[in-house]
């Protein structure tokens, strides 16, 4: 099967930042987002919220995986209080940009959009602090942005996210091993298997009502045919769809590159699925969303039976 990868925009914050941080020997962001095992699932939260991500998952779980595959190390903060995370990114921007996240993106006021962003979770990296002034590149489309000090304390506070902690900062990032792309695939392969699986479910504190892979698709689904109201179509629209066909298609060709071909060819169906919806549900044609739905729905159990062999 030809595969061509995809580039050109889209909501890959937390990968994009980090290879921001890790510089000229950052493996792509495509690597990365594989290496947090985002592509290997699907969740419904609290039988409300559907993301293409694998069952437990968040930006937080994966991105100490993704760190740690691609040969590196880095040193996690949470500032206790707005005064006490202040002060420690004052003292490591004294070393150099820093990795913050998540954030509500509400608050990033010089996004054109933020007002509509509320409860949207972000990932950026801080250039300075001047004055009372915040520098930042933010991977949305916004190098060298500027905000005032006071909102971005805000966005930092992040009271709307609904996973991690305020004030998350990540610091010191040094290589300690030598690693080549198709290596970190590799390193990255057996957490694909264990997000894939939901063996992990036990363990993880989910809110009533929240279901993953074939489960998620088929209640998603239905919540298209029975209530298509304009809060779940934004959401699918502006960002689940895009980000959740995206990683698909970056997993299919990251497996492709290390050998796991049949893996691949199922993955690249289900970016292929994903990515159908987009004009499908902008255009409201629920019939086509829901038949569409219970294909996707099939694959997780074909993409798991893939990478097993």
């Amino acid at each position: 099967m030809e595969r061509i990868p995809y580039i050109g925009s889209g909501p890959y914050c937390y990968a994009n930042s980090l290879a921001m941080m890790l510089g000229k020997d950052s493996p792509s962001p495509a690597v990365l987002e594989f290496a947090t095992g985002s592509p290997f699932g699907m969740e419904i939260i609290e039988a409300k919220t559907p993301f293409f991500d694998p069952y437990g998952w968040d930006p937080s779980k994966g991105l100490d995986n993704a760190i740690r595959a691609a040969g590196w190390e880095s040193n996690l903060g949470i500032g206790k209080d707005e005064d006490d995370a202040l002060a420690k990114l004052r003292s490591a921007l004294a070393d150099g940009p820093v990795f913050v996240g998540p954030l509500d993106m509400s608050q990033l006021r010089y996004h054109p959009d933020s007002e509509h962003l509320s409860g949207a979770d972000h990932y950026i990296v801080i250039l300075r602090i001047q004055d009372d002034w915040v520098e930042v590149h933010d991977p949305h489309g916004f190098p060298y942005a500027t905000l005032p000090l006071r909102d971005f304390m805000r966005a930092w506070k992040a009271e709307g996210i609904q996973y991690g902690k305020p004030y998350m900062l990540r610091t010191s990032f040094r290589r300690v091993d030598a690693v080549s792309e198709e290596e970190v695939i590799r390193r990255s392969l057996n957490d694909a298997r264990r997000w894939l699986s939901m063996k992990d479910s036990g363990q993880v504190e989910m809110p009533p009502g929240s279901v993953g892979n074939g489960t998620a698709a088929t209640q998603l689904a239905r919540m298209i045919e029975t209530g298509f109201n304009q809060g779940l179509r934004a959401h699918m629209i502006y960002f689940a769809v895009r980000v959740g066909a995206r990683r698909l298609s970056d997993g299919s060709t990251c497996l492709a590159r290390v050998g796991q071909t049949r893996a691949a060819d199922v993955m690249a169906k289900q970016a292929r699925l994903v990515g159908s919806l987009q004009y499908i549900l902008v255009q409201n044609d629920t019939a086509a969303a829901v038949k569409t739905l219970g294909i996707l729905a099939e694959t997780y159990g074909e993409l798991e039976t893939a990478l097993g062999e």
